[in-house]
């Protein structure tokens, strides 16, 4: 159960990962004095490494910045967010939970269209939304490496383009930052932090996605296989895909 793994105590993550996400904020300048950082919290085990990452940096960071969390519940069976309310509270960070039934909204108004870019379309906005009404002008997101590989691959195989998501950026009404502290962090060290310290992932963060396979799993597949020939594959990625983190376009 849940309130087995409720620690209100400050978790210390590994210094591996605060080495690397520490890189990355500095690189990408993504936090500065004063910011209101809220964090999207799907309840897994990327997002909830990042929410202890940034609860820790907090305690030691050069410069000053407020924390939050919020999920956006979008109703689909199976999947039980509301379970991590009492652990942020615990953990003392403001916590915001949106619910929204995305589900029954693609089956009216999807077209052309895979449900997981419709389910996060209307999340970012339900989270811009939400930014605005409570002041926070920065949204933290969990992305890691892998799932930047990922998308660099998807773009350029299906797509003929050479772009990722990016580790910085404004959005376009130019009053929101969004960062990705995680872009040099690899799924393997969140995965490993969150099992070591037994933090109270969510079961299937997406069963609609993940019921069927997507030409991310894909991707995922073919980067393993090629990994397990090539232990610098990720290396030469990020190299390579470096200057599309800070690439000046939309996302």
């Amino acid at each position: 159960m849940l309130a087995e793994n409720l620690t209100p105590r400050l978790l210390k993550p590994p210094k591996s990962i605060m080495r690397l996400v520490g890189r990355a904020i500095a690189d990408f300048d993504m936090i500065r004095d004063g910011d209101r950082l809220m964090l999207g919290l799907s309840g897994g085990k990327d997002s909830l490494s990042l929410l202890h990452i940034l609860h820790h940096l907090q305690s030691y960071a050069p410069v000053r910045f407020e924390l939050a969390a919020m999920t956006v519940d979008p109703m689909i069976a199976g999947f039980h967010p509301e379970q991590l309310k009492p652990y942020l509270a615990q953990l003392g960070i403001p916590y915001f939970f949106e619910s929204q039934a995305i589900e029954e909204q693609a089956k009216e108004h999807m077209v052309n269209d895979s449900f997981c870019s419709f389910c996060s379309r209307i999340k970012r906005g339900i989270m811009y939304t939400t930014l605005r009404r409570e002041g926070y002008n920065v949204l933290a997101l969990a992305q890691h490496l892998d799932d930047l590989a990922e998308s660099f691959l998807m773009s350029a195989f299906h797509g003929g383009q050479l772009r990722t998501m990016k580790a910085h950026y404004t959005n376009k009404d130019g009053d929101i930052r969004i960062i990705r502290p995680l872009v040099y962090v690899r799924e393997r060290q969140t995965h490993a932090f969150a099992l070591d310290a037994a933090l109270p992932v969510v079961p299937d963060s997406c069963p609609a996605c993940f019921g069927m396979p997507t030409q991310r799993a894909h991707m995922k597949t073919l980067l393993a296989q090629e990994e397990s020939h090539n232990k610098y594959l990720f290396k030469s990625l990020l190299q390579a895909m470096r200057p599309l983190f800070s690439k000046n376009d939309a996302e």
